[in-house]
C-alpha cells in the first residue's frame, strides 16, 4: 500500500510553506501529495488559503515523481467545463501525475462568504451528477459532445488540446455514502477515496462497491481503492502526548484515525491494507513540521 500526504490548503497554506512540503515530499519518498480546495474552515479564523489549481501546476512543473490531486475540487464553487481544462493541462504538464478529485461542496461558510449557491442535499448531489457528466463526456471524448441538464449545458463541445492520456486524468470521487456516493463511483469513478474510515469500515464498504460495480457490468479490480484520514503521531510516547494533547487514542482510532508510535501506525496502515486500501492519504496538518514529515517517512515507508 502507497502512503501519501494530505494537506487542508485553507489551514495556513502559502507559497513558503507548500513548497517546502512539497519539496520534501517528493524527496523523502511518499507516493503523493494531496489537498484540500476550500477557501476557508468552517469556523474563523481565516487563515492562508493558497488557490488549488495556481498550486497544482506549480506542483505539476516542480516535481518529477510524486502524484498529486484535489481532495476534492467541488462543483459547487468551480464550473465543470474549467476543472476538466484545467485538470487535463496540468495532467499533461506534469507527465501523467495527475488525479482529479471533484465533489459536491459540502462547506456551508465559505459558499456564505463569497456567494457561492451550495443548494441542498437531493440538489446538490443532482448539480454533481451533472458535473460528472460534463467532465467524463469532456475528457473521454475525441469528438464534440453535447449536453443539456439543468445545471449545466455543452453544445458540440470539444476540449484541444486533447489529454495525452487517453480519457484525461483518473477520475476520483471521495466520500462513504452508500446512497449517493458509491452508486456515483460506480458509475463514473477511477478512483474511491474513503474519508476517515476505521479498517472494518472500509472493508465492509469496499465489499459493497465491489457489487455496484458489478451491477454496472464493471470489474471491481477497474477501480482504485484509497482512503483520507487523520494523522496524530509521535517518535515516541512523549512526543504522542503532546501532539495528542488530552485527546483520547482509542477514541479518535474508532473514529478512523491514525494514531500512536512509529510500530502501531504501521500496524494501523497495515490493517486498512488488508482492507483493500491501495493508497492512504495522511492528513499533515503542522504545516511548518519538516522535522516530523521526515521522521514519519522513516517510521513508515
Amino acid at each position: 500500500m502507497d502512503v501519501a500526504i494530505m494537506l487542508e490548503g485553507q489551514n495556513g497554506l502559502n507559497w513558503t510553506r507548500f513548497q517546502r512540503i512539497a519539496r520534501a515530499v517528493e524527496e523523502l519518498g511518499f507516493a503523493g501529495l494531496y489537498r484540500s480546495d476550500h477557501f476557508t474552515n468552517p469556523q474563523p479564523p481565516d487563515l492562508d488559503s493558497l488557490e488549488l489549481w495556481v498550486s497544482l501546476t506549480w506542483l505539476a512543473s516542480h516535481t518529477s515523481r510524486i502524484q498529486f490531486g484535489p481532495l476534492v475540487s467541488p462543483v459547487s464553487f468551480r464550473h465543470p467545463v474549467f476543472t476538466a481544462r484545467m485538470a487535463k493541462d496540468v495532467d499533461d504538464l506534469s507527465s501523467g501525475r495527475l488525479t482529479l478529485g471533484v465533489g459536491a461542496g459540502w462547506q456551508e461558510r465559505e459558499h456564505a462568504n463569497f456567494g457561492f449557491d451550495l443548494l441542498d442535499m437531493p440538489a446538490r448531489f443532482a448539480r454533481f451528477e451533472e458535473g460528472l457528466e460534463v467532465i467524463t463526456r469532456l475528457l473521454r471524448s475525441d469528438q464534440p459532445v453535447s449536453f443539456q441538464g439543468d445545471f449545466y449545458r455543452l453544445q458540440d463541445a470539444i476540449l484541444l488540446p486533447r489529454p495525452q492520456r487517453p480519457g484525461g486524468p483518473p477520475l476520483l470521487i471521495g466520500g462513504n455514502g452508500r446512497q449517493r456516493t458509491l452508486p456515483l463511483v460506480a458509475r463514473y469513478a477511477d478512483e474511491w477515496n474513503g474519508v476517515f474510515l476505521t479498517a472494518e469500515r472500509y472493508a465492509a464498504l469496499n465489499r459493497e462497491l465491489d457489487h455496484l460495480l458489478e451491477a454496472q457490468g464493471r470489474r471491481p479490480e477497474s477501480v482504485r481503492r484509497s482512503l483520507m484520514t487523520g494523522l496524530f503521531f509521535g517518535r515516541d510516547d512523549r512526543e504522542l502526548a503532546r501532539v495528542l494533547d488530552g485527546r483520547p487514542a482509542d477514541e479518535l482510532r474508532a473514529q478512523g484515525r491514525v494514531v500512536g508510535t512509529p510500530q502501531a501506525v504501521v500496524d494501523q496502515l497495515g490493517a486498512l491494507a488488508e482492507a483493500g486500501a491501495q493508497r492512504v492519504m495522511l492528513q499533515w496538518l503542522d504545516l511548518d513540521n519538516l522535522d516530523g514529515l521526515e521522521a514519519l517517512a522513516q517510521a513508515v515507508l
